[in-house]
């Protein structure tokens, strides 16, 4: 299968977090790849990639990165796919990276999700699929409506617990 997510990491380190958009692309039955890359480290590596990854099929990047988190910017700089920056908390509680990941220069746009929100970063890559796609919508529709059952269903257990003095 030709992958249609790039998820990139700074590191392996952050791993941890990002298993949590792996394992959502999984569910959702979207074909992804799972790199470490470090704009300060492999910069070669880093520009190859964002310069090549559309070539290869790749619809939506993932892009990780604690510290000074200049990887989903620089992704950015290097390619007309959507980038979906992740700060990582390595130091700062994470604040250090949301912030280097949210100031982008004009013209280079990093759509940023929460700090280690591996998550929320693969649902927004999935949903931007989801805009071209008949099946990736479907399932994604699917995965929203669960969202809904699940909180009726935690209403309905609130309003069967019955063992406080006061609660009406």
């Amino acid at each position: 299968m030709q992958p249609l997510v790039s998820i990139i990491m700074g590191s392996t380190s952050d791993l941890p977090v990002l298993r949590k958009a792996a394992d959502f692309l999984e569910q959702m039955q979207i074909p992804f790849e799972m790199n470490a890359l470090s704009a300060h480290r492999t910069p070669l590596q880093v520009e190859d990639f964002a310069r090549n990854a559309a070539s290869r099929g790749i619809k939506v990047i993932i892009a990780a990165a604690g510290m000074a988190a200049a990887l989903p910017g620089v992704i950015a700089a290097l390619t007309p796919l959507p980038v979906i920056g992740l700060p990582i908390d390595s130091s700062l509680q994470g604040q250090d990276a949301l912030l280097s990941i949210v100031q982008m220069p004009p013209g280079i746009p990093v759509a940023t999700v929460g700090i280690n929100a591996g998550l929320n970063a693969a649902v927004l890559a999935v949903r931007i699929l989801a805009l071209s796609d008949p099946a990736i919508s479907a399932r994604y529709n699917d995965y929203i409506a669960s969202l809904s059952a699940k909180i009726v269903k935690a209403n309905d257990d609130l309003a069967a617990i019955k063992d406080y003095k006061y609660k009406v």
